[in-house]
């Protein structure tokens, strides 16, 4: 874990009452790729459970760590900030807010040393209100009005991925290293790029416009690699000897 993500230690998703165990090994998958690795679970009615495991798909530490409790003041335990996800007003006083209106709030709760809980509710009825005045902050997943009906796990998901996309709105690291070709190394290519397009008739010494600019242009757009020069100089090459071919003669029914 780098340190800007180091504060995903201080949360955790509690789950409470859930009865399907796949959403349990789903939300454990959500969690991890996410970088959240402390799963709370109030009275789930099966686990462990293969079906758990199988759809955790390599989440398998999540679950193996997963602390089981018999109420959900057990499960908010030590927390400072605790969130709960909901579809309906209630008539609460909290105010709902979206997650990527909450989740600065809840970095600046994990950086600052807090235990923050993530509470998500039963897959049918969500949390009960006496679950929801159990916690501080209220927050829901802004969908479309006619069809707001969300997975558990994937509720999970847009929070977790709230989270690390703000603490973390990096994917440099998934990028190919690039051996780029140096400014020598692509003039050369253009020299030849020249004689090339000359000897095959394509360029006009005596009128030559402004296809070489041109095309120095598209090139260095392209920001060529060393291997992709290599590959264009081939063509180059094969161009030529291409070119020089004589034309076959005429066949015996000519």
């Amino acid at each position: 874990m780098s340190a800007e993500t180091a504060c995903l230690s201080q949360i955790r998703v509690v789950l409470s009452h859930t009865s399907h165990p796949g959403n349990i090994g789903s939300t454990a998958r959500a969690m991890k790729t996410m970088g959240i690795t402390r799963l709370y679970l109030v009275n789930p009615k099966e686990f462990p459970s293969e079906v758990a495991t199988s759809l955790a798909s390599s989440a398998d530490d999540v679950l193996n760590n997963a602390i089981v409790v018999d109420s959900i003041e057990q499960a908010l335990a030590g927390t400072t900030m605790q969130v709960a996800m909901t579809a309906r007003r209630r008539e609460l006083v909290q105010p709902l807010q979206t997650p990527r209106q909450l989740v600065p709030e809840i970095i600046a709760e994990a950086r600052n040393g807090g235990e923050v809980a993530l509470v998500f509710g039963a897959e049918t009825s969500g949390l009960t209100i006496d679950e929801v005045q159990l916690c501080n902050r209220l927050v829901t997943i802004p969908t479309n009005p006619d069809y707001s009906s969300l997975n558990l796990s994937q509720a999970v998901q847009v929070l977790a991925y709230e989270l690390r996309a703000t603490l973390l709105d990096d994917v440099s690291y998934l990028e190919e290293k690039r051996d780029l070709a140096d400014h020598d190394y692509v003039e050369r290519f253009f020299v030849h790029l020249e004689e090339t397009l000359i000897q095959i008739g394509f360029l006009k010494p005596h009128a030559p416009k402004r296809l070489m600019p041109r095309l120095r242009r598209l090139f260095q757009r392209a920001r060529l690699e060393r291997e992709e020069v290599d590959i264009l100089r081939g063509v180059c090459r094969a161009a030529v000897q291409y070119d020089r071919k004589p034309l076959p003669g005429p066949s015996k029914a000519d």
